[in-house]
């Protein structure tokens, strides 16, 4: 171990898992209700450039966690095994600034999904209750409070590895809704209340180059994660070659919902696609496009599986806490821990609750985490943290692919961050605070 054990190793990460317990913690990390705005992220490439960057940035992620679990390896040989991303960085990397590099932008992500899986679980009540009571009185900020009490509920599971079963819920979930919006647009194609299908980009080439980086930033945070060393800490040791196996599973499932649900919603839409494309298909004028019983099974699965998502991306906030505030030396379920454990879990599950209820605007934000969260993250620092342990030669085509991928995803990470800003800025307008509609 790099350092003794903590209640926050010994509690939250505790490491028992097999390969697939950590197959299905990674694909509920990446596998989420943000595939459905794969369509609107084409709507800023088209046809040939959205397959493209779908494409090179599955590879590329695919190869970066491998890369990251070679690392970890690597370091567990050496007997010093790490479980948390941000030490393993400054451990590689032997600076002490990246420690809390990682640490804030870990921090930023993990809240942005936690705060963004309330949301949108309040969303898709919402979407409910304005079916069955169109006149009714209840708000958005009602129904975020609702899922904020269940989440507080479901915090309580003591450790990561006490989710597998309901990350294996989760992965189940994520193929059904995927299908079932997948039939709808089908459906919806056959209907001529469908808007006309116009696959042309902006007009303007500034918007249009503005566009592609919001829509490149969108992608590469749906297939980001950014805690892959915490969902590695949950296996069994040795984890020599378990995470690839963990990796092939996720990614089969990564093809089946990404391509599907990007395909069908942009070839129904094209450059008329919402954020969501369940929104696409329930208009806010006129019938739905696809059946009723369809449209609502979908966001049942959507709802069920954000509680998950929120739990995964809690837990890293969760080790945190319980490194600083449990006693390792006390049962996990004993007075002394369980006290604790329930205030602070309970205390930052209301705080992102409120923050989702007052800052309604998801998909802008979206693009932001993207840029500056997940391109750090998943596309340059494992191929930093690569090159630095194993040292490849300069005449080596992984040192070449390596340095290649840090200086375009930096390049795109930046323009990603600005064009996403200025897109958060220009929609400024709308937001509302506390308002009742989530801003697209």
């Amino acid at each position: 171990m790099a350092e003794e054990a903590d209640a926050g190793a010994a509690f939250v990460l505790q490491s028992k898992g097999k390969w697939w317990h950590a197959a299905f913690h990674l694909t509920t990390a990446i596998v989420g209700p943000t595939i459905l705005t794969l369509p609107y992220a084409f709507r800023g490439l088209g046809w040939a450039l959205g397959l493209l960057c779908l494409t090179s940035m599955g590879l590329v992620t695919f190869y970066s966690y491998f890369l990251m679990s070679l690392v970890l390896d690597h370091c567990e040989k050496s007997g010093r095994r790490h479980i948390r991303f941000r030490e393993l960085a400054a451990d590689v990397l032997g600076s002490g600034w990246m420690f809390y590099f990682v640490v804030f932008i870990q921090t930023a992500i993990n809240t942005g999904i936690s705060i963004g899986a309330i949301l949108l679980a309040g969303e898709c009540l919402q979407i409910m209750y304005s079916n069955l009571s169109p006149n009714g009185s209840l708000k958005l900020y009602h129904f975020i409070a609702m899922v904020t009490l269940v989440m507080i509920l479901l915090s309580q599971f003591p450790s990561f590895h006490s989710l597998r079963h309901i990350n294996l819920v989760s992965l189940l979930l994520s193929i059904g809704y995927t299908f079932l919006v997948v039939g709808a647009c089908i459906n919806a194609a056959a209907s001529k209340k469908t808007p006309r299908r116009d696959y042309s980009l902006e007009s303007s080439e500034s918007s249009r180059i503005f566009s592609a980086f919001t829509s490149i930033s969108i992608i590469a945070a749906i297939y980001g994660n950014g805690i892959l060393p915490e969902i590695q800490a949950t296996l069994a040791p040795p984890a020599t070659g378990k995470m690839l196996k963990g990796l092939i599973m996720c990614y089969i499932v990564i093809f089946l919902t990404f391509y599907s649900a990007a395909i069908s919603g942009y070839w129904v839409f094209g450059n008329k696609s919402n954020a969501n494309i369940l929104k696409s298909l329930m208009p806010d004028e006129g019938p739905s496009l696809a059946p009723v019983w369809v449209l609502g099974l979908a966001i049942v699965f959507v709802l069920l599986q954000l509680f998950a998502i929120g739990l995964v991306y809690s837990q890293v906030a969760y080790e945190i806490m319980e490194r600083k505030s449990a006693d390792v030396n006390k049962g996990v379920f004993s007075k002394r821990n369980l006290i604790p454990r329930i205030i602070l879990r309970s205390l930052y599950v209301i705080v992102c609750g409120f923050f989702a209820a007052m800052l309604p605007f998801f998909g802008d934000i979206n693009g932001v985490v993207g840029a500056i969260g997940f391109i750090p993250l998943d596309f340059v620092l494992p191929m930093l943290l690569y090159n630095r342990s194993h040292k490849p030669t300069r005449s080596s085509a992984a040192y070449w692919i390596n340095n290649s991928i840090i200086v375009v995803f930096t390049c795109v990470g930046i323009v990603g961050a600005f064009s996403s800003l200025r897109k958060l800025v220009g929609d400024a307008a709308e937001f509302k605070l506390f308002s009742s509609d989530v801003v697209d």
